[in-house]
């Protein structure tokens, strides 16, 4: 039986001081990264955060060494992201323990 059409999930993440893969489309879809959020959870310091995404080998950044103010959140995506199947997205903090990842995205089926 074939799998849905169109799934709306939300992902979250604890973001570690090592790049860390924390989504990757599934095989059979397609996805639309609709928003990805990274929010400092760290009560007194300034923390730095990455973001790239990764296809057939090769990671691109979408944003690098970002400043993120304590009890703030940074954007890393200033409109959408297409992900076929093999493509990730790999995060990472200056700490760990200070940072928390929110993605919205849609899978879609294709083929």
């Amino acid at each position: 039986m074939p799998g849905a059409l169109n799934i709306f999930k939300n992902v979250t993440a604890n973001v570690t001081n090592s790049m860390t893969t924390v989504y990757s489309t599934p095989i059979g879809y397609a996805t639309v990264v609709l928003m990805a959020q990274m929010t400092n959870i760290d009560p007194a310091n300034t923390v730095q955060v990455s973001a790239n995404v990764v296809n057939s080998g090769n990671s691109t950044a979408l944003i690098a060494g970002a400043s993120v103010p304590v009890a703030d959140a940074i954007t890393v995506l200033t409109g959408r992201l297409i992900m076929n199947y093999g493509d990730s997205l790999q995060v990472r903090s200056s700490t760990n323990n200070s940072t928390q990842l929110t993605l919205s995205l849609l899978e879609t089926l294709v083929g």
